[in-house]
């Protein structure tokens, strides 16, 4: 049995549950999340609760991410889940063109992008700043990752599309490499 499983989700005042089987249905004031789950795993609502519940204890770790993936939806439908994005680099930029993002990151041609219909996007001024808002947090990390993986950041200078906050190992160039080494000892005892 999982710890986590056994806790139970509360549910807010707006927020309505439909179970049919393994088909869940989250609906709330900000929108409407469908998932699908395990059939060993049953999932019903009682006194404002969803409980979690599962006969096999072989099944800890899907009970568990069940009970956490069922709270994500409750907390999605209420307040939407975020995730922001920064494009670095001389030139490169980024626009809402109706339901495209079309981002220019060093290429011959722009990188386009369509807008799934569960979530929303906005751009700063500048270009630079990418949000990205939905109820839904699988979608909101898999969208994210399709766009960081358009121009991953450049481990030398650090150009291309990152998570904001996100720590970018720089890998050193060739003018470093030859300091100290057997070759730059050669090369400086010679007159």
């Amino acid at each position: 049995m999982s710890r986590i499983g056994n806790m139970p989700v509360v549910l807010p005042e707006k927020v309505k549950v439909d179970i049919k089987g393994n088909d869940i249905v989250v609906s709330g004031p900000l929108g409407t999340v469908k998932r699908k789950f395990d059939p060993r795993i049953s999932v019903a609502v009682e006194n404002n609760n969803i409980v979690v519940k599962t006969e096999f204890p072989e099944l800890g770790a899907i009970h568990g991410t069940t009970r956490a993936i069922i709270n994500n939806m409750v907390r999605g439908v209420t307040a939407k889940f975020e995730k922001k994005l920064e494009i670095q680099g001389v030139g490169y930029k980024s626009q809402l063109t109706g339901k495209k993002l079309v981002m220019q990151l060093g290429y011959s041609h722009p990188v386009e992008f369509n807008i799934p219909a569960d979530v929303d996007i906005t751009v700063d001024q500048k270009g630079l700043i990418i949000t990205l808002q939905s109820c839904d947090k699988e979608q909101l990390g898999f969208i994210a990752s399709h766009i960081r993986r358009s121009k991953p950041p450049d481990p030398y200078k650090g150009k291309g599309v990152r998570y904001v906050g996100e720590y970018i190992k720089k890998k050193p160039g060739k003018s470093a490499v030859g300091v100290g080494t057997v070759a730059g000892a050669a090369g400086g005892a010679k007159k």
